[in-house]
């Protein structure tokens, strides 16, 4: 994406991201923080996208499978150029495209989603139809870590090693919370790197806030000759951005009053 910074990014992200939700009175800004830095580095570093040409035939394919954290993603695609910034205004408001959980509507969204467990499903499913015509573009899907709780993530990781799917790429927000307690206490997902090398994945595992370790993981998955999928492992803070909402569950769910959002602003340098 040209000379955009992934860092000057994310930081314009959070602004709107906290603008939007407290316009809205919405909820997951918690969720949307989480993932703003791995957004980022997709959209800024790594990704073969062209906003100009948002159906180029030859583009990477990118799925929000934690469609609640839809407001990140808005806010990346606005500041990257796919519409205009104005529209944020909208967010999650009557007759808006801008719902409250990722919409296909929006230009540069692949496919809608809500329901968790869905999007990589529908990755493997792109990612074997671009096998079968020959094509050389990327399918990287965003996930949480939570949503592993869906069975039909672990048919999909199956079912992409089997049929040798390397031009896929999950990326696992690994936040530690989800919509009723740590992850750790709902349902154990560790040793999360071992169970994706055992369905013979290529794995990388680190600090989903470090730009230039989320770029090399990545850059190193991509350069990887192995025949199989690709997982980046990102070890995050749910509210990683604003001290108060850092690894709280509540913003899960919660919206921010004019307390929470002046706060939050300074913290975020505006």
């Amino acid at each position: 994406m040209g000379n955009i910074s992934s860092i000057g990014l994310a930081r314009k992200a959070r602004i709107s991201v906290l603008q939007m939700i407290y316009r809205s009175q919405c909820s997951h800004i918690g969720s949307a923080f989480s993932s703003v830095d791995i957004l980022s580095v997709l959209y800024a570093d790594f990704m073969k996208i062209n906003p100009e040409k948002p159906d180029d035939p030859e583009r990477d394919r990118f799925i929000l499978s934690k469609g609640h954290a839809c407001s990140a993603l808005y806010a990346i695609l606005a500041e990257t150029g796919y519409f205009n910034k104005q529209l944020l205004e909208t967010y999650a408001q009557n007759n808006s495209i801008l719902m409250s959980h990722i919409s296909s509507q929006v230009p540069g969204v692949e496919f809608s989603t809500g329901s968790l467990g869905h999007g990589l499903p529908v990755g493997v499913g792109l990612a074997i139809a671009a096998k079968r015509k020959k094509q050389k573009h990327k399918i990287i899907v965003l996930m949480s870590d939570g949503e592993l709780n869906a069975g039909s993530n672990f048919e999909a990781i199956m079912f992409a090693a089997q049929h040798r799917l390397d031009n896929l790429y999950a990326v696992i927000d690994v936040n530690k919370l989800q919509a009723m307690g740590f992850t750790s206490s709902i349902i154990d997902l560790e040793p999360l790197e071992e169970k994706f090398k055992v369905f013979k994945w290529n794995s990388r595992r680190g600090n989903g806030h470090d730009h230039d370790f989320i770029s090399s993981c990545l850059k190193e998955l991509s350069q990887d000759l192995s025949p199989y999928p690709k997982v980046f492992i990102a070890d995050t803070v749910k509210g990683k951005g604003i001290s108060f909402m850092e690894n709280r569950l509540e913003w899960h769910y919660k919206s921010p009053s004019i307390e929470d959002f002046k706060k939050g602003m300074n913290e975020l340098g505006e």
